[in-house]
């Protein structure tokens, strides 16, 4: 293989490394929860189906278990069904958006805690209610709160915009309460891990968006 000067083996090879993991899609600079070691997310697709890989160039050695139980985090959070090391839904759609925030929420949680599915109910603290997000089939579902009717629907609409920011689903139409998957199939671990960040998605998409340029995805001979 013929390499530049000003291009080091290494590099060369990373760069190709780099290719056959697909296009990355999402970034923790710093893993808070292992050495800070840089984690990143990868999309592939395979005969028409869209996969994702977590990857590391981290030469730790309990980098490659940090990985596999990110892995096997996401499957539970995000309802991901996993073959070999790559992870897809069950439905074969990308749902690019909501497997983005599903890694970047498997990273933030803590390894001494036991992953599991949420609740399709949050406490709403701005509003002071109970929201609730009703399963109505077919990738449906109805957007609820309980309390005073006043103010109820614009809270409801509010939380939809959400949604629809963070999940990438549709508004249902003639119902500006009720949101669906383009998949047309169910996806409640989503919805469940999804719903309370919806209540305050500015913050959630600004602190995603400084996070992002806080650092790269080094080559192993920069990392610890």
């Amino acid at each position: 293989m013929s390499i530049p000067p000003s291009t080091s083996l290494w590099g060369a090879v990373t760069m190709s490394i780099t290719r056959d993991l697909g296009n990355r899609i999402e970034l923790v600079p710093m893993d808070p929860q292992f050495h800070n070691i840089t984690i990143a997310l990868y999309r592939q697709d395979h005969e028409g189906r869209p996969e994702y890989r977590v990857h590391s160039y981290s030469r730790l050695e309990d980098a490659p278990e940090r990985i596999k139980s990110l892995r096997q985090t996401m499957t539970i959070l995000g309802q991901l069904k996993q073959v070999g090391e790559q992870l897809y839904f069950p439905c074969a759609s990308a749902h690019q958006a909501a497997v983005r925030r599903t890694f970047l929420e498997a990273a933030k949680l803590p390894r001494t805690i036991p992953a599991a599915p949420k609740p399709l109910t949050v406490a709403d603290k701005k509003s002071g209610r109970r929201i609730t997000a009703v399963s109505l089939g077919n990738g449906r579902y109805q957007i609820a709160a309980d309390g005073p009717e006043d103010g109820k629907g614009a809270r409801i609409e509010s939380i939809v915009t959400g949604l629809v920011k963070l999940v990438e689903v549709e508004v249902a139409e003639g119902d500006p309460g009720q949101v669906v998957f383009p998949c047309g199939q169910s996806h409640d671990a989503l919805m469940g891990l999804l719903l309370p960040r919806a209540l305050n998605v500015r913050a959630i998409l600004r602190d995603e968006e400084a996070a992002g340029g806080r650092g790269l995805l080094v080559a192993p001979s920069q990392q610890k």
